[in-house]
C-alpha cells in the first residue's frame, strides 16, 4: 500500500471510520504483536499492549502528520512507548534473550505478506546484526528491554561512557545500513 492510500485510511481513522480502522489493524497487528512481544516477552502481555497500542491509534490518529514520515514507524513507536510503560507499570524486566541468535526474533515483526517493507525488515535484521556484539548487546538492552543507559551500564558492569559510546556508534552505523537500504 502506498503511503497516500495509507494516509487516507487514517484520515478515515480519525473521522471515526472503524472499516478504515480495521483494515489498519489487519495490515499492521503481526508487526505490533512481534515488536510487543519482543519486548515484554509474554505472548498474553504482547497481545494486551497490541491492544492498547491500537486503541491509542483509534483515539490519536489526528495526531499523525504524514509529511513528517511513514505511518508504519509512527505506529511502532507508539507500541514500544506502551511496552515499555507496561514493563515499567509491572516493574520487571524480561530475560534477556540470546543475542547470538536474534532470527527466532525478527521473524515476528515483518508481516510476511508485504514486500517492500518486508524488504526494510530484513536490512534492519541484517545490520543489526553486523553490528559488533557489544553494540548490539547494548541496541537489545536500550530498545528492546528498555532499560536506560544508566541501568544497561549497572548490567553490563562497564562506565556510563561506554555504554553511551557503543550506542552512540551502534545507532550510527545502523542509520548508515538503513540509508543505504
Amino acid at each position: 500500500m502506498t503511503d497516500a492510500n495509507e494516509s487516507k485510511l487514517i484520515e478515515r481513522v480519525a473521522r471515526g471510520d472503524e472499516r478504515a480502522f480495521l483494515e489498519l489493524y489487519d495490515r499492521h497487528a503481526s508487526r505490533v504483536y512481534g515488536l510487543t512481544l519482543r519486548i515484554l516477552g509474554d505472548p498474553m502481555l504482547a497481545e494486551e499492549v497490541t491492544q492498547d497500542t491500537f486503541l491509542k491509534l483509534w483515539s490519536r490518529a489526528r495526531q499523525y502528520l504524514a509529511e513528517r514520515g511513514p505511518f508504519l514507524p509512527w505506529l511502532l513507536t507508539i507500541a514500544r512507548r506502551v511496552a515499555l510503560d507496561r514493563l515499567r507499570l509491572e516493574s520487571r524486566r524480561p530475560l534477556l534473550s540470546d543475542v547470538n541468535d536474534p532470527e527466532n526474533v525478527w521473524h515476528t515483526v515483518p508481516d510476511p505478506g508485504s514486500t517492500a517493507e518486508e524488504s526494510r525488515w530484513r536490512t534492519l535484521y541484517f545490520a543489526v546484526l553486523s553490528l559488533h556484539p557489544d553494540q548490539r548487546k547494548v541496541i537489545e538492552l536500550a530498545y528492546y528491554q528498555g532499560m536506560s543507559q544508566s541501568e544497561i551500564a549497572e548490567v553490563l558492569n562497564m562506565p556510563l561512557g561506554t555504554v553511551k559510546t557503543r550506542l552512540r556508534a551502534a545507532m550510527e552505523k545502523l542509520r548508515e545500513i538503513w540509508k543505504e537500504g
